[in-house]
């Protein structure tokens, strides 16, 4: 192989692996905005307020956004929140409802 061929191997290689990634982001983040739609139905809130209970959850449980997301999505259809995300879940709209009825 010659530098050239090699370079372009490797960029080839670097370029795979980026696409990789942002399909895996892409996926992620319709899931995360599913569950969004999700969190405005069940808590009544408005979409911003769903993302940051959603994110809330996420902090508190110390556990990954898009796992948060997918485990949202199944509760929504009828499955079980694991019992952390489930009270953590309950305090974040609780805390979102307190502040929207004290904004001016």
């Amino acid at each position: 192989m010659t530098a050239g061929t090699t370079e372009l191997a490797q960029e080839c290689e670097r370029l795979r692996v980026e696409n990789r990634h942002l399909k895996r982001a892409v996926a992620s983040h319709a899931l995360v905005d599913q569950a969004i739609g999700a969190v405005v139905v069940l808590g009544r809130i408005p979409q911003d307020e769903a993302w940051g209970v959603l994110r809330d959850v996420s902090q508190h449980t110390n556990t990954k956004l898009r796992l948060v997301a997918e485990h949202v999505l199944k509760f929504a259809q009828g499955g079980d929140l694991p019992q952390p995300e489930m009270d953590e879940f309950r305090r974040a709209l609780d805390r979102t409802r307190i502040a929207s009825r004290t904004r001016p």
